[in-house]
């Protein structure tokens, strides 16, 4: 189809809510949307005085049909783009996570259902109630209901006929009282199916009603003197107690509601979801969705949205979210963004969960591919720095000394997000008279990019000062007014603790503050201590060898090294005097140990 037959079709299109989709030129579904008004949001896509982002414009060049299918609201709209980007997957929309990652607890559509743990669903009419994000939360329900019930765990094909022809015997989970045996008719069809009632109530959260059950038989046997009945009651009452005291208890008044909250990186997007139930979180699921068109927070929530609450089968008429949807309205459904209060503590518990997840996916992507981790830190400083570029090559400067004295200075280099120590390299500061750290730092710099560009080396992506406004002014009067490069230049800020506080970068330089848990900030301060280790390490290396400097230094024919080794081992120069000639040459060998012997002999004060 020519791009004029897809205009005709678009201009035709009706101003009614709907579903549309994008084929390329093998027939194939590469996209699809829902609409309030069809005919308004797909001319978006062909008007040329529209801007969209790189992705959306590769998808428009490749559609070749399109089709659509009218509805009567946005909320049909919405379930049936729900229902066809599952079913195909088409490449330009988001994309969830595969399902079967997550477990669901199971109850089979048998006599005598069985309830297991699976990750397999089937379209057999058996009951799955999930998924749920960690195994324990299922595992913990499993128990929950085996302490409370006798359930069987065969695999038996129990019907009525099989179980009166006598085909099954009675096995070691009935003997040790966690079964009632009824593949041998010890317990009917309709008392086993009482439990398995019961065990859909819990599994849906309605707790309380099972446990304010137990009470009220409990008192009743108890009443009727049937103590023994009651005791057995009371053991379950304390397992759903105990069970109870260990989820998440919210607010009896908060009942029936989901939470949503929403991370986001630069491909995916995470989304939390908490079901609550009479007060209690009785669920909670994390997905990912891999971004395909720049698509807006908004929009992704929304299919989020529409997504969970049909996975766990939820009926939740209050929503709570962190910002509104791109959605106007779900059937008899109202969102909340809230501000205060213990629906407020709901979210940022959400909110824990979602951060938590990305943290975790980090993490084990991290250990697959460290360099991966490397890549997203840079590309996060690109980000924020907005450089043309990822700063690969970074360079760092630090300045050292003491009043003045054995003025230093160091410059450490970090490639793809690492220390290239083969790259660092120490200054002694030579032009520069007294304590002027501005003056040395423009020294250094010089002398750095001077020699690098005349050696032709590949210059840094980014320099950091290890200082504010001055030592970035200092540098950049060398790298871009008198050398003439355009690096981008940044000065990383400590507190008066000492500890890296802010970045200050830009024209004017503002001031770029990072969270302290923030991958990037770590970073910087990897940077910044490492260049600060390097230059106090030359520093101090420098004052040793000045130190060292005494009556030694008069000694023709001795070196640094041979008076570092002596110093080292004797200590002061007095007990060099002091020592003997076999304990000199033990440390230094025969012939400078003679020359030194023989030097203080000659100088014996008479």
């Amino acid at each position: 189809m020519t791009h004029d037959e897809l205009l005709n079709i678009v201009h035709n299109l009706p101003d009614s809510p709907g579903i549309y989709q994008y084929f390329n030129e093998e027939g194939k579904i590469i996209y699809v949307g829902k609409a309030k008004n069809l005919k308004r949001r797909v001319s978006s896509y062909f008007n040329r005085d529209q801007s969209h982002s790189r992705k959306t414009q590769i998808l428009v060049q490749q559609i070749r049909n399109l089709k659509y299918i009218v509805v009567n609201s946005e909320q049909d709209a919405l379930l049936l783009e729900n229902n066809l980007i599952k079913k195909y997957q088409p490449r330009y929309n988001i994309l969830l996570k595969d399902d079967k990652t997550y477990p669901s607890i199971c109850i089979t559509k048998e006599p005598f259902p069985r309830i297991f743990k699976t990750r397999n669903i089937l379209k057999n009419g058996t009951e799955y109630y999930g998924p749920y994000s960690f195994n324990y939360i299922a595992d913990a329900f499993i128990k929950l209901l085996r302490e409370l019930y006798p359930l069987r765990t065969c695999n038996l094909f129990l019907t009525e006929e099989n179980i009166k022809k006598g085909k099954y015997k009675s096995c070691l989970q009935y003997h040790i009282k966690k079964c009632k045996a009824p593949c041998i008719g010890l317990q009917s069809y309709e008392k086993y199916n009482e439990m398995i009632d019961s065990c859909r109530k819990i599994i849906k959260g309605n707790i309380q009603d099972i446990s304010d059950y137990f009470l009220l038989e409990m008192r009743r046997l108890s009443s009727d003197l049937r103590f023994e009945e009651a005791q057995e009651l009371k053991k379950k009452y304390d397992i759903i107690e105990k069970f109870k005291s260990k989820s998440i208890i919210v607010d009896r008044k908060l009942t029936d509601l989901d939470v949503f909250s929403y991370e986001e990186d630069e491909k995916y997007s995470f989304v939390n979801m908490l079901h609550i139930v009479n007060g209690s979180i009785i669920q909670g699921i994390t997905v990912e969705y891999k971004k395909q068109l720049d698509e807006p927070k908004e929009e992704i929530l929304h299919y989020a949205i529409i997504d969970l609450q049909n996975k766990i089968n939820s009926s939740s008429k209050e929503i709570i979210v962190p910002f509104l949807p791109d959605i106007d309205c779900l059937d008899n459904t109202f969102f909340t963004v809230p501000q205060r209060g213990d629906k407020k503590k709901l979210l940022e518990l959400s909110l824990k969960n979602v951060h938590q997840y990305k943290i975790d996916k980090y993490k084990q992507a991290d250990k697959l591919n460290p360099e991966q981790r490397q890549i997203r830190i840079l590309t996060k400083l690109q980000n924020t720095l907005k450089l043309d570029k990822i700063p690969y090559h970074i360079e760092c400067f630090d300045n050292s000394n003491i009043s003045g004295s054995s003025a230093v200075a160091g410059c450490v280099v970090f490639k793809m997000g690492k220390p290239s120590k083969k790259d660092y390299r120490k200054y002694t500061i030579k032009s520069v008279v007294g304590s002027d750290d501005y003056a040395s730092m423009r020294e250094v710099v010089e002398r750095r990019y001077t020699r690098m560009i005349e050696e032709q080396q590949t210059l840094p992506d980014l320099i950091i000062a290890d200082g504010g406004l001055g030592q970035m002014d200092a540098i950049k009067s060398i790298v871009a007014d008198k050398l003439h490069l355009t690096i981008p230049i940044a000065g990383l800020v400590k507190d008066k603790n000492h500890h890296t506080n802010e970045m200050i970068f830009g024209l004017p330089p503002k001031k770029i503050g990072f969270r302290a848990t923030d991958e990037v900030f770590h970073f910087l301060t990897h940077i910044q201590d490492e260049v600060h280790r390097f230059a106090i390490s030359f520093h101090r290396q420098k004052r040793s060898k000045q130190q060292v400097a005494s009556e030694l230094d008069n000694i023709k024919g001795i070196g640094e090294k041979t008076k570092l080794l002596l110093i080292k081992h004797f200590k002061s120069v007095k007990r060099i005097k002091e020592a003997s000639f076999d304990d000199i040459k033990n440390i230094i060998g025969n012939k400078r140990a003679s020359i030194i012997y023989e030097y203080f002999r000659d100088n014996l004060t008479p």
